[in-house]
């Protein structure tokens, strides 16, 4: 009797070991870029957690750029999300945030281990659903001057302060064949983030963006239309080339670094395409050049401007955990074990190095090249920032924003037709939110 209780308990120990082992599958969509710095060690963070968690296996789908957020949408709307996925805290990703289809982190993750980061990432209402849709893992600016000092040394000029200052530039850079500033717009997206935005934070300000909102204000309203000629201006100057509305978001950095032009116009995250890149041992900038020969500057005053020196900032990109999983069921828990390891300081550090970003999480520390550690000291300097404009309207607005700088930027519009086109946009969308 007591050999058979015995082996009913041991089998009994042996069937619970079965299921407490039983594997959880989560789905997840990355997003990465398979030949930046920093890949390798990306690939790197998610087999460490496949190695530590066996009972949960990760099936990956790696996208990025536009494709990223189309296949993102394509699944929102068919009630297929995955189970983790990368988010925007503003319009960029609207129907995850309006349609509240992820999970609210500060329930799941927990008040003791958000205190980790900063206030400003915790903060709901930094994002659009105005709750914690994705921690966010930075607080990005997205409008910095990559400068290279040497080149316009070796040409007699000195760092710009002022829109006069890059128009003085021109006649001499070009005659060599070198643009005053790179900003590649093929992507659609580029100059609407990473200038504009600014441009309009300086011309008009967020709160005349929030008269728009309210339809207090229009886009065809003279501090739009004055935002969108500073823009047409750069072109018309030559201070910005036309053929940059032809060059992909990726190519441009290679570009920039092989004297294609003084200036490169990019979000703060873009320093880590210039670092060392740990597979290969290779930099685009060495560190030695990085230190002494590059300068993440702000953009220069512009004639006009009512808002002098703000540059547009949002709250960075996060983990988010799909709203479809039972709650307490073993694939949330599997999920909300996968986002604490992401934002881990082990994780943050990774990141933090490879120049994709300074993280939220207080107190992380990494070894950072000179140009990733320029980043922070940038903040310091500029703390006054501005709205994004993809990060305050629908993409049905922005997108016609995107299309609407690229004719500018060609030639083939105006900004009087610009504006109009972008308030027709959004009066359209409003109309199907009543």
């Amino acid at each position: 009797m007591k050999k058979a209780i015995f082996a009913l308990v041991a089998f009994a120990v042996l069937i619970t070991g079965v299921f407490a082992q039983e594997k959880v599958t989560l789905n997840v969509m990355n997003y990465q870029q398979a030949d930046q710095a920093g890949y390798q060690e990306d690939v790197a963070i998610w087999k460490k957690f496949e190695a530590d968690n066996p009972d949960i296996t990760l099936n990956m789908e790696v996208l990025f750029n536009e494709p990223y957020h189309q296949k993102l949408q394509a699944y929102a709307a068919a009630g297929t999300l995955p189970d983790v996925f990368y988010v925007w805290p503003g319009a960029r990703s609207a129907v995850i945030h309006e349609k509240k289809l992820a999970k609210d982190l500060a329930k799941l993750l927990g008040a003791d281990y958000l205190k980790e980061f900063s206030g400003a990432a915790t903060n709901p209402n930094n994002q659009l659903g105005k709750y914690l849709v994705e921690l966010p893992q930075s607080f990005t600016y997205t409008s910095v001057m990559y400068v290279n000092k040497k080149l316009l040394a070796d040409n007699g000029f000195s760092l710009p302060k002022s829109y006069d200052d890059l128009k003085k530039m021109v006649p001499k850079l070009k005659s060599k064949g070198i643009n005053v500033i790179m900003l590649p717009d093929k992507d659609g997206w580029p100059m609407q983030s990473c200038l504009f935005s600014t441009v309009l934070g300086r011309m008009a300000g967020d709160k005349f963006v929030d008269s728009i909102k309210a339809g207090k204000a229009k886009f065809t309203d003279k501090p739009f239309v004055d935002a969108l000629t500073v823009i047409s201006n750069l072109y018309k100057d030559g201070i910005i080339a036309r053929e940059d509305n032809q060059v992909g978001y990726g190519e441009a950095p290679g570009l920039f670094v092989s004297g294609k032009a003084a200036i490169y116009i990019d979000g703060d995250w873009r320093a880590g395409a210039y670092i060392t890149d740990k597979a290969s041992g290779k930099a685009l900038i060495s560190p030695t050049a990085q230190t002494s020969d590059f300068a993440l500057l702000p953009f220069v005053a512009i004639p006009g401007e009512v808002n002098p020196g703000v540059l547009s900032a949002v709250a960075g990109t996060g983990w988010a955990i799909s709203g479809s999983l039972p709650a307490g069921s073993a694939k949330e828990k599997a999920a909300v074990r996968l986002v604490k390891y992401l934002y881990s300081p082990e994780v943050q550090a990774i990141r933090y190095s490879t120049g994709a970003y300074v993280p939220t999480r207080k107190n992380v520390k990494a070894n950072v090249e000179p140009l990733v550690a320029k980043v922070p000291v940038f903040y310091a300097d500029n703390p006054d920032t501005c709205y994004v404009f993809d990060g305050e309207f629908d993409p049905a607005v922005y997108n016609v924003l995107n299309d609407g700088l690229i004719t500018i930027g060609l030639g083939t519009s105006t900004p009087e037709k610009v504006a109009a086109e972008v308030q027709k946009a959004f009066e359209t969308w409003k109309a199907t939110q009543k």
